[in-house]
């Protein structure tokens, strides 16, 4: 696995205010929110340099799409307290066969795999695992969001 973070996921509890926030309350650029097509798919994305992105995605659809408890046990999702559902760390890879591959080798160094890899609601392919402090990381095949190399 090459050390790379090519996006942070927070958990929001309202994802119009924080979309305010970031994009017209701090000038930060973006597309907007896209996804509403999709249930539990709603979500806006900024590019910060260095070229991570941050994700700004509904506390209750990130908890959905994990298969985790709202803030994880630690508060409910979006609000006070914390969890493995308050953020996600992205790790982008070029293949499909990258995911497994990362997935395999993460919980071969004792990760716990929170969701094996498959097929995404939007096209893509990827998987969670949660390193041994219960840090929850996607591995994901994005074809929109491949890295560089």
């Amino acid at each position: 696995m090459r050390p790379r973070l090519t996006v942070l996921t927070l958990a929001v509890a309202d994802l119009e205010r924080a979309f305010g926030f970031y994009h017209a309350g701090l000038g930060w650029p973006s597309a907007g929110i896209v996804g509403r097509e999709f249930e539990h798919g709603a979500v806006a994305f900024f590019d910060l340099e260095g070229g991570v992105r941050l994700a700004l995605w509904a506390a209750a659809d990130l908890a959905h799409e994990t298969g985790l408890a709202p803030g994880g046990g630690g508060g409910e999702g979006g609000g006070e307290g914390g969890g493995a559902t308050r953020l996600s760390l992205g790790h982008n890879v070029a293949t499909r066969a990258e995911v497994d591959a990362v997935m395999a080798a993460a919980g071969a160094a004792g990760a716990r795999v929170i969701k094996p890899a498959q097929e995404t609601f939007w096209g893509g392919y990827g998987g969670y695992f949660a390193d041994p402090d219960g840090h929850l990381w996607e591995v994901v095949w994005n074809p929109a969001l491949l890295p560089a190399d």
